[in-house]
């Protein structure tokens, strides 16, 4: 289904952003090789660049931050004539929710979803039950970072060298699904590597809070990453003059400071939310630009339809919120808007801010091919 409509505040995720004229500039500028045979100059910058931003050895830049994370177990079991490795990973995440299918149908992993603690880590005990449970099964851990079900919160460091000893501890690979990693590095003021560096694998994203049109990148050894390049090609995920895409995330990787000002938004927003009547905030310990909130007694779905009344985009999540996600097309009127357009529904006053016809129906929560 095409939707021709957009709302006039779009809040549905930060990969809504358009890349602005120094992005499209550098698209048109862009020195080009070709990728399929590794010698387009500007992914191999990028792939160099963001290697050391999260202190791996290499990186392999991939279409979608999806696809990042189906190579990801993938490779970590050996690559060709491998069997497809058992995947735990917590069962609000991204990989266990948005891409389990994709998982379970072109890689043939066995995808096990485990608890999760109110932070996002997954629950130690419950994983190390899982572990002791398939013990000599190639396995892969997977911890998001940040957690998007759990109000987007910023997990540290000691958090996940917590999971990494237990994945180590059963010879399981750990896999960081990092894709707002740059997110959770700003919110708690360290550099990304140090979020990356208990982990086995990274998958980053340059097209959700930094803005690029398109990618991500696979993180880790250079063994694992020439892995990962066979099976990417596999899949159909080796482009040919894929610099023009490289250079607005080149672009991008040189705004990750920018990304406090979306957490002030969320802040901001977030303050003015709490005032709504019947309004519920999921409230995690280390918040970056996600903010998710509930109406008492109103499902998801039908708040996010009657918000979208007013002009203001949200996405329905199966947990009863709904999640406005800030990024750079955002300013403070904008996010007074939100909230006051969210008090309208509250209140019951249909369209009293609404700025254009809502748009035609459309799916309420995401696809499970569709990045979040």
């Amino acid at each position: 289904m095409v939707w021709t409509g957009l709302p006039r505040l779009d809040f549905r995720s930060d990969t809504r952003t358009s890349p602005d004229e120094r992005m499209r500039a550098a698209m048109a500028a862009a020195e080009v090789g070709d990728d399929v045979y590794g010698d387009d100059p500007t992914v191999a910058l990028l792939e160099e660049r963001v290697a050391a931003l999260l202190g791996t050895e290499a990186a392999l830049f991939t279409p979608t931050g999806t696809m990042a994370n189906l190579l990801a177990p993938l490779a970590a079991t050996g690559g060709r004539g491998t069997p497809a490795p058992r995947v735990i990973a917590g069962v609000d995440t991204h990989m266990a929710f948005l891409e389990a299918d994709g998982l379970r149908r072109f890689g043939g992993v066995d995808l096990v979803p485990v608890a999760q603690r109110p932070d996002g880590l997954p629950d130690p005990g419950a994983l190390a039950a899982l572990l002791a449970d398939g013990a000599g099964a190639p396995t892969v851990v997977c911890v998001e970072n940040t957690a998007m079900m759990r109000g987007g919160n910023a997990l540290d460091a000691g958090a996940t060298r917590t999971v990494a000893a237990l994945a180590r501890r059963h010879g399981a690979h750990l896999h960081l699904d990092g894709a707002r990693l740059a997110n959770a590095a700003v919110a708690l003021g360290v550099p990304p590597a140090e979020l990356a560096g208990p982990a086995d694998s990274v998958a980053f994203c340059v097209s959700k809070g930094l803005g690029a049109p398109a990618g991500g990148l696979l993180c880790g050894t250079r063994e694992y990453v020439v892995r990962a390049r066979e099976l990417r090609g596999w899949l159909g995920g080796s482009l040919h003059q894929a610099g023009v895409l490289a250079a607005p995330a080149l672009v991008a990787l040189g705004r990750l400071p920018d990304l406090a000002a979306d957490h002030d938004r969320a802040a901001a927003l977030t303050r003015a939310l709490a005032s709504v009547p019947r309004a519920q905030l999921m409230r995690p310990p280390r918040p970056t630009n996600i903010v998710l909130a509930r109406l008492a007694g109103m499902p998801a779905q039908e708040c996010a339809a009657r918000l979208a009344d007013h002009g203001v985009g949200v996405l329905p999540l199966p947990n009863g919120y709904v999640r406005f996600v800030t990024h750079r097309a955002h300013d403070m009127i904008g996010v007074r808007e939100a909230a006051d357009a969210l008090e309208a529904v509250a209140a019951g006053a249909r369209g009293a801010v609404r700025a254009r016809p809502s748009p035609p129906g459309r799916e309420d929560v995401p696809s499970r091919t569709e990045e979040a």
